[in-house]
């Protein structure tokens, strides 16, 4: 009989390395979009109070703004393989949010780095004034749908986390961040955009990099867990 017993120690180990992985991606990825999101916001109050000027205005907004993406929606994956199969349904969902946010966005930024930019300092932009982000032109609607999306996708991540402990801090982060993307719509919609309207959007620079940051000590303290758990 014992050469069909099966050994579950190799496997065992297998999945308490897959999750420490998958733990350590998430912990990093959370805390580069947290760093991205805080220069963000300095390249745009920078810009708004005149201390920046074109085109390194719009390349630092566009580069900091294009870096939070990918580790955004890295964070929400390690999010989705970390909840239980309570709140999978949640998980999956905040991760189709994001991959929505991400590809609505990175091709923005792309273009308005890659091609925007360049041919507007080389003098030839009348080409294409079609990609220019300007208010209520056709990026500039995909940058709102990106970040309408982000707001979704931390508001079906609610529920992933736990009422009480810590948590429960992560859960309000993260509830405050979706109620503020009603805001984030009005600043993108108003039909006489402004500088001005930009402080409304103010508590996302708050709130967003608040959830980034408090996710990273989730996968952290989680990582921990798994090592206690393994012992």
């Amino acid at each position: 009989m014992d050469m069909y017993k099966v050994d579950l120690a190799p496997n065992l180990k297998s999945d308490h390395r897959a999750g420490k992985t998958i733990l350590k991606i998430g912990l990093w990825a959370a805390l580069t979009a947290f760093v991205s999101m805080l220069g963000f916001f300095v390249a745009q109050l920078f810009q708004v109070l005149g201390w920046l000027i074109y085109p390194w205005d719009q390349i630092l907004i566009f580069s900091s703004s294009l870096a939070i993406a990918i580790p955004f929606l890295l964070a929400m994956l390690a999010l989705y393989h970390s909840a239980s199969s309570v709140t999978k349904f949640w998980s999956h969902a905040a991760l189709l949010f994001s991959l929505i946010y991400v590809v609505f966005v990175t091709a923005n930024y792309v273009v308005q780095l890659a091609t925007v930019i360049p041919m507007t300092i080389k003098g030839t932009s009348e080409n294409i004034q079609l990609l220019k982000q300007t208010p209520h032109s056709l990026f500039w609607d995909f940058d709102a749908i990106g970040y309408l999306f982000m707001g979704l996708a931390t508001l079906f991540a609610v529920p992933v986390f736990r009422q009480h402990g810590f948590e429960r801090w992560i859960r309000y982060a993260f509830l405050s961040h979706a109620l503020v993307t009603p805001c984030i719509a009005f600043v993108y919609f108003y039909p006489d955009f402004s500088d001005r309207l930009l402080w409304i959007a103010l508590p996302w620079t708050i709130t967003a990099p608040l959830c980034m940051l408090l996710l990273a000590i989730f996968f952290r303290q989680n990582s921990i867990k798994t090592d206690t758990a393994a012992l």
